[in-house]
């Protein structure tokens, strides 16, 4: 309890925090992390599924594993996909940098997404550059595998950022640029591994920001942080904004 109350205070004294979540934010609405004790790398091969190489060899590849990612869940947001777009309402929270494509931030109410690895959201045909909304595709992906209705190509990609492809430029340094002018940078969810996202809060610190991490598990680099707390991210979020409403009164 005294880390989540001293999260509270942090963002009660805060001018700009911005927020870092990754999969650990998600696993709560059904989404399987993806390194975790039962992630989804201990069931497929990231380089069949999740590439850009296997993506090309075989596009039905990923639509199964995309299925069991985001269809089958039923994925909505949680108390702390809520709780940080109270805190965005508030004024405290700045912008929400995310490694997730679940587009669960967006639908909680969060303004201020900087999605570094994409999202489902848009769907390209890479052979006639026609577009689908996620919507319309994940109606047909509960039948079968999706091809363009324009010309009959099966390589249809979601705008997600495959392994062998690089990040958005624009989305990456303004995601550095929010690191460097936050006072406080909450991670919540995240096991800080995937670089470049990794490097962000060690960008914030140097920039002077305080440090929170709010994660199920330890992580390789706890010991940059000012306040560490374990456990759900939904839970511990709904605790965290709790008592700051009681520190505004």
């Amino acid at each position: 309890m005294e880390g989540i109350k001293k999260i509270s205070q942090m963002l009660n004294e805060s001018k700009y925090a911005v927020v870092f979540t990754g999969s650990g934010i998600s696993a709560e609405s059904g989404i399987p992390t993806f390194r975790g004790v039962d992630g989804l790398w201990k069931k497929y091969n990231p380089e069949e599924v999740a590439s850009i190489y296997g993506f090309k060899r075989n596009p039905s590849a990923f639509w199964e594993f995309a299925k069991e990612l985001i269809l089958k869940s039923n994925a909505e947001p949680n108390p702390a996909h809520y709780a940080i777009a109270e805190l965005e309402r508030e004024g405290v929270v700045k912008a929400v940098i995310t490694q997730n494509i679940d587009m669960l931030h967006q639908r909680a109410g969060s303004r201020r997404v900087l999605e570094l690895h994409g999202s489902m959201n848009y769907v390209d045909c890479l052979d006639c550059e026609a577009v689908y909304e996620w919507e319309y595709i994940a109606k047909i992906l509960k039948e079968r595998q999706p091809v363009c209705e324009k010309c009959g190509g099966e390589f249809l990609k979601p705008r997600v950022v495959f392994f062998g492809e690089p990040l958005s430029y624009d989305v990456l340094t303004s995601a550095m640029e929010e690191a460097r002018k936050a006072d406080l940078f909450l991670v919540i969810g995240s096991s800080l591994v995937v670089y470049p996202a990794a490097s962000l809060p060690e960008i914030a610190k140097k920039s002077g920001a305080k440090l929170a991490l709010i994660n199920l598990e330890p992580v390789e680099k706890d010991f940059i942080f000012d306040v560490v707390v374990y456990g759900k991210a939904g839970e511990v979020m709904k605790k965290v904004l709790e008592e700051f409403k009681k520190l505004r009164g």
